[in-house]
This record gives structure tokens, sequence and C-alpha cells, in this order.
């Protein structure tokens, strides 16, 4: 009965819950007993409330649903947030040990819309430090172990988020992207990541909301419907964001009619980036799938100059991550405390000007109107999710790609940053499980503000792809 319920769609599940097939109080026991079972050797969700606590809430939404009263469509569905977000009255830790003990006093606002929507908050889900870095490991909680292979990486910064839900210790599941960071945990864990547009899901920081327009909350969920479920719960305009994007109805209308669609793969641009042996292998099966659906794939390489977008990337990046922590930098007792990533970050804000800024700015709105160029040609942009399979969970990072130094800690992860950079919606979908048994994805990248039409796209490759996703674990 436990893996039954936990088998369910999220959107099934709350069918069931609401129609009093399924009790919450036997929903949170199915969930609980397989994070006993499962979590300790995979360490995806941190801070797990007393059982006691989380069945008491759970008989609270019975007894609600009882009287006629639901709180919204995840009544009474456990759920994690991911460590890098807020929710009162939990511990939130960013990863870090210098923020180890803090309990947070608000929610974040796309948790409070969860928390609106009827959610029991039962953890939190594991991070890599400050979410630097696609790789979830942290000195507060270590790391989060791949479910297809213990001895892997699961991916970040939502690395924790994809791992639950691969191994269906959560329904959905929420996470953050920068830098992939909804984009290739889903990847390495065979689940969806959605990167809405920028505006899309409300920023709850204060203090960056001008400035910082580089990171986004999103979803993930094991299917599309799921993902596009909770995007339409965590979205829409909130004053406390002044560039958060107005309400508008990201309901899926059905699968995208995809035949005639024309769709631009991008590939290794080139070969301009390297890949580890077999990764465009898999991918290259979701564009299999695509063609039988009657899409037309052009393969291109970008006409614009890669290494001054990387430059770009990494000036904007370092001035987006360090100054909110500034404070924490200039003090030697909590600097000594910031792993080399951030160490890293920085050394390179401090040592950029405002001139940077502003060219670094430049190069962005110039790829913006390249992408705005392709999409005039093209219904879709795809790209791989990852440049890697999932590799040595006792790695920081990987050092070299097919023979080719990194030379940086994030220059592995190249392959995202185009759409970040743009602004634009990226679903990341399963691709397949290269010969190694470890999954790898793909980027569906949609025009500017075109959430749904992403997600409806998404459904119709899910639909003729026919992968199963939550089956890792037992």
């Amino acid at each position: 009965m436990t893996d039954d319920l936990t088998r369910l769609s999220a959107v099934a599940l709350s069918n069931a819950i609401h129609e009093k097939r399924v009790s919450c109080v036997a929903v949170m026991e199915a969930y609980l007993d397989r994070i006993d079972r499962l979590n300790p050797d995979i360490n995806a969700i941190l801070y797990l409330r007393p059982r006691n606590e989380l069945l008491d809430e759970a008989q609270t939404c019975d007894r609600e649903l009882a009287d006629g009263h639901s709180r919204g469509w995840m009544h009474g569905f456990p759920q994690a947030v991911k460590d890098l977000s807020e929710v009162k009255g939990m511990p939130c830790s960013w990863g870090s040990p210098i923020f180890k003990g803090f309990v947070s006093t608000v929610d974040s606002i796309h948790v409070e819309r969860v928390r609106q929507a009827g959610a029991i908050f039962i953890g939190k889900t594991n991070t890599p430090e400050f979410g630097l870095g696609s790789h979830t490991t942290n000195p507060v909680h270590g790391p989060t172990r791949n479910p297809f292979d213990r001895t892997k990486s699961a991916g970040g910064s939502s690395g924790g988020a994809a791992a639950a839900l691969a191994t269906r210790l959560l329904p959905v599941a929420d996470g953050s992207d920068m830098m992939g960071s909804l984009r290739n945990p889903a990847a390495f864990n065979n689940v969806i990541g959605f990167r809405p547009s920028f505006g899309r899901v409300p920023n709850g920081k204060g203090t960056e909301f001008f400035m910082g327009q580089l990171g986004i909350s999103g979803p993930m969920g094991k299917t599309v419907t799921d993902t596009a479920r909770l995007l339409a719960t965590q979205s829409g305009y909130d004053p406390r964001d002044p560039l958060s994007l107005a309400d508008e109805d990201l309901a899926l209308r059905g699968a995208a009619q995809t035949k005639g669609m024309k769709i631009a793969w991008l590939g290794d641009f080139g070969g301009y980036l390297p890949f580890e042996p077999g990764v465009l292998d898999v991918d290259r099966q979701a564009l299999s799938v695509l063609a039988g659906i009657g899409c037309e794939i052009d393969e291109i390489t970008p006409d614009f100059d890669l290494p001054k977008l990387w430059e770009a990337w990494i000036t904007l990046r370092s001035f987006n991550v360090t100054h909110g922590l500034r404070g924490f930098y200039d003090k030697p007792a909590t600097r000594a405390l910031f792993n080399p990533q951030y160490l890293y970050e920085f050394d390179l804000a401090l040592s950029q000007s405002a001139a940077d800024i502003h060219a670094a700015s430049v190069v962005r709105t110039n790829w913006y109107k390249y992408m705005c160029v392709l999409f005039s040609r093209y219904d879709f942009v795809l790209l791989p999710a990852a440049q890697v399979f999932p590799f040595d969970v006792t790695l920081p990072w990987p050092g070299e790609i097919a023979g080719k130094p990194m030379d940086t800690y994030h220059r592995w992860m190249e392959v995202v940053i185009g759409p970040t950079m743009a602004g634009l919606p990226v679903a990341a979908m399963p691709a397949g499980f290269g010969a190694n048994g470890l999954p790898s994805g793909i980027q569906i990248v949609g025009p500017p503000r075109g959430d749904r039409a992403t997600l409806e796209f998404a459904l119709a490759y899910e639909q003729a792809a026919g992968f199963e996703t939550g089956h890792a674990g037992g």
C-alpha cells in the first residue's frame, strides 16, 4: 500500500485525497515510511520533523476535508523545501556552517504559496553550500547520493529535491536555478525540472530585486502535468517583488501539436563544448522521439562569440552571488568558513569594475537578441542538460571532460548558461540511460515568456517517449 500511494502522480494523489479514497494520514505514513527506509542512504531530506507531529497535522487535514474544507490542491501533501528557501519555524542553513542553527521566521514567497495550497512541511532538501556548484554536498549535511548509483553525485544545486523525487520521497519538489540547478539534477536523477521565465515566480530575497536577475525558483516533478501544476501555484505577481510577472493562466491545454514544428538542436555547439563519451548518444534518443512525432530538427552552431558569453556570465554571476554576503566575507572568522567556490566568486567579483559589469550586460543583451532571432526561425531550441553523467560523489567537481581540463569549479556546466542569460523558460526532460546505467537529459528552451507552450511541448515529448520516473530505490 505504501508503494502504491507514492507511485501516484501528484495530480492523481490530490484527486484521491479530495475524493476521500485515501486519507491524508495514510499518505503521510506512506511517504514517511519510504523516507525512513531510503533517505539514510541518499541523504536527500534534512531536518525531518517528528513523525507524531506530522501525523497530527495530517489528521487535522482529514478532519477539515470531512467538514467540507480543502486548503487547496496540495491539501495534506508532505513537502520538503530546498534549503536555500525559508520555511517559517524551520531551520535553514543554506548548506553553510555560518548559518548552522538558524531558524526562519518567515516563508519565502513561493513557499508561502505552497503552504496556502495545503502542503504540510516535513523538512528541507539538501543543497550545496549557498547553492554554488552542480554537486549537492556541504560541510553541514554532507553529500546527497544519486539514487541510481550511491557512489555518484545527485547533481545540484537542487540535488536533494531531485533525488527525493527519483526515490518517491515527495510527490513534487521545489528548487531554484541560476546555473542549471533545476536542470542538471533533473538529468542526473531522471526527473523533470522547469526553470521558469525570469519573474514568473516571485523572489523573496528583498535586496536583490533590481540586480539579481539570474537566479529563480521553480518546480520539479515526476510528470510534466505535476510540474506545471506546482508552477501555477508558485507563480504570479507579488508587490514584494517589483520584477515579478503579472498573473497568467498557466494551466496546460493538452499536449502540443508537434507535426511540422521546427526545432534547433545545439548539441555540442559545433565542437565548442566537450562532453563525456555517451552523453550525446543518449540525448539524441530524445531527438529521435521528437522526429517521430513530426518535428523537423536542424543541428546548428550558434552564430555568437561563445567565449565572450562565458566571460560575461562569470562576471555577472560573481556580482550576483556575492553582494548579499559581503559582510561575512569582510570578517575573517566567517570568511574562513567559506568554501573554495565562494572564495573564487569573491576574488572575481572584487576584481570587477562597474564598467566590467556594464560590458557584460551588453553581451547579455546581444545574446538575448540572438536568441530572439533563433525563435523567429524555430519553435523551440534544444540543448543537452549536462555535459557529463553523474560523477564520483567524493569529487568536488569534474576536473576534466573528455581530456579537456575545466578551469573553474563550474565550467563543466557551461551548456546551461545560455537560457539563464536570456531569461527564457526551460523544461529539463529525461532522455534515457547510458550503457553505464546512469541517466541523462535534455533542455527544451522556449521563447520569451512562453512557459505554458514550453510545458505543453514537453508534455507531447513525454507522452511519445513513454519514460518512467520515480522508480529509483525500489
